[in-house]
Parts: structure tokens; C-alpha cells; sequence
């Protein structure tokens, strides 16, 4: 189903049957994505970010996508909605190639996309109404809709409609980023994008946000990608899971598939361990400290 760009002995993505790469066999099977990346490649400068990625996102499901800070999870998320363009790959949308489309051909499929970022990202200067129906008022032509009822239903999702007229500032943190859930899903957008969602909130608050992006994908039936690094919230909320790591993918399955990994990488990651080589470096410089300590005689 999903295989790293030019796997040695591989199938093609989503030919069926598996595909061997550095990290093992990933299944190819195809499956109904709405949604596919393909031998993605991005650098920035002389980082490269994807090494060949390739993921297919199942229709009505949520997938998890997990790895350490810096290794392209974010980077993968602009792609979709054409915030960046590859150096090499495919992004597809419905079978539509769209990282080829220009600004005016990208718009109406944008729409289809709800994007809550990691920093919720709502207008200081505009009350919870405003903030939440600015995408209604930025699309051309005359409403087709009651802006208010929309405004309305999509707070009552959240279970915020009594913050309707106050500003950001008068809400928690939590509040925040439901208020910018709630803005994302305005629009009634096929397939909902996560940056980090409970980055910067307290458990409780945390376990809020899993529990709407559960309730969302029922009653919206949204496909929907959730970037994290948070496992308590991965497992929660996750029906499929990729693990991403130095740009590839590492392991691709479900949540349980995860728990029975032997995976050294994928082990360390969900136990938070820092891997071998890591540690080597950070003990390397405490003692390239100690030692240039003693040379300089501030230490006996």
C-alpha cells in the first residue's frame, strides 16, 4: 500500500502484493484513498526532507502520521493542499494530479481540505462569529448558504456556540484550537488536516481534541490526517498509522501492528528512547567539555 521512491525488488505503489525497502516489506495493496502522495522528494537547501515517499490516506478513516520533530510530517501535509510543490513525486487528489495545478485550478479543490494548524491561527482582532466565517466570506459569488446556521452548527460540534461574540484572547487555550476546528470544518471539507493538535495543551485538554476528531470523522464522515508526535493521542484517535523517519517511511499499519513492531526505530520512537547514536554525541561533548575544563584548569 505504501512503499519508500525506489525500493530495491519493489511492486509499484498500490499494484498489490508488498514491496521490500531498507526498512523491510510495506504492503502495496490498493485501497480506496481519496487521497495519495507518490515518491515524494523535497529539499530544502542541501536538507533533504522526503526521501521518496509514498502514502495513500483511506476513505472516511483517520491516519496517524508519527515520527520525530524534523521529519517531513508538516512538509507532507502543505503538499496535499499545494502550500509546496515536490521536487520529484505525485500528489493526488482523487485521482486528479494537483501538484501540477495552478493557484486558480488549486482553489476549488483547497476547498475540499480543512486545514486546523498547530497554532490554531485565529484573527485576534475578529470575535468567534467572524473568525469562524471568514472562509465563507472569501469564497467568489453570493452565498449559497445561511452564514449564521452554518457559524452556529459548527460550534455546537465543538460544544462552544456560547463563545459565539467573544474574541481569542477571552478563551483558554483549548478553546483556541476547538474554535479553529470548528473553522476548518465550516465549509464542510471532505478531508480534514491536523498540525500537531494538541501541541501546547494540558492532558485533559488534549483528550478534548482527540475526542472531536473522533466525533468529526463520524458525523462528518471526513477523511481525515493527523500529524503528531503526541502516541497518547495517536492510538486514540488513529485507524491507520505511518511512521515517517530520515524521510522515509518506516513502518505503515494499524495501531496494533505498531504495538507488535520489532522494529528497532519504530520501538525506540514509541518509548521515547533516544537511539545509540544520539547518546554517543551528547556524551562525546560532555567529555570533550570536562576535558577542555581541566586543560584550562577550572576543574581539579
Amino acid at each position: 500500500m505504501h512503499a519508500d521512491a525506489q525500493p530495491s525488488n519493489s511492486t509499484p505503489p498500490n499494484s498489490g502484493g508488498a514491496a521490500t525497502t531498507r526498512w523491510g516489506v510495506v504492503r502495496t495493496s490498493p485501497i480506496d484513498a481519496p487521497v495519495r502522495i507518490e515518491g515524494l522528494e523535497k529539499s530544502f537547501g542541501k536538507q533533504r526532507v522526503l526521501r521518496g515517499v509514498s502514502m495513500a490516506f483511506p476513505r472516511g478513516k483517520t491516519t496517524v502520521v508519527l515520527g520525530p520533530s524534523g521529519c517531513g510530517k508538516s512538509v507532507i501535509l502543505k503538499h496535499l493542499v499545494g502550500l509546496l510543490k515536490p521536487d520529484k513525486g505525485r500528489v493526488l487528489y482523487e485521482g486528479e494530479r494537483v501538484d501540477r495545478l495552478s493557484e486558480r485550478k488549486l482553489a476549488p479543490i483547497r476547498r475540499q481540505f480543512g486545514f486546523l494548524f498547530q497554532q490554531g491561527a485565529l484573527f485576534d482582532s475578529m470575535t468567534v462569529y467572524d473568525n469562524i466565517a471568514f472562509p465563507m466570506r472569501e469564497l467568489e459569488g453570493e452565498s449559497p448558504y445561511d452564514e449564521e446556521a452554518r457559524v452556529r452548527r459548527v460550534l455546537r460540534l465543538v460544544g462552544l456556540e456560547s463563545t459565539i461574540e467573544k474574541y481569542p484572547s477571552e478563551l483558554s487555550g483549548g478553546q483556541q484550537k476547538r474554535v479553529a476546528l470548528a473553522r476548518a470544518v465550516v465549509l464542510e471539507p471532505k478531508i480534514v488536516l491536523y498540525d500537531e493538535p494538541t501541541t501546547g495543551l494540558d492532558p485533559i485538554r488534549s483528550d478534548v481534541i482527540n475526542e472531536l476528531i473522533i466525533k468529526l470523522k463520524q458525523e462528518l464522515r471526513v477523511t481525515s490526517i493527523v500529524v503528531t508526535h503526541d502516541l497518547t493521542s495517536a492510538f486514540k484517535v488513529a485507524d491507520h498509522m505511518v511512521m515517517l523517519y530520515d524521510g522515509q517511511v518506516v513502518l505503515d499499519g494499524d495501531p496494533e501492528e505498531f504495538r507488535r513492531s520489532d522494529d528497532p526505530t519504530v520501538g525506540r520512537f514509541l518509548r521515547g528512547e533516544a537511539s545509540d547514536d544520539e547518546l554517543r554525541a551528547i556524551r562525546e561533548v560532555t567529555a570533550a567539555n570536562r576535558e577542555s575544563a581541566r586543560v584550562s584548569g577550572d576543574i581539579s
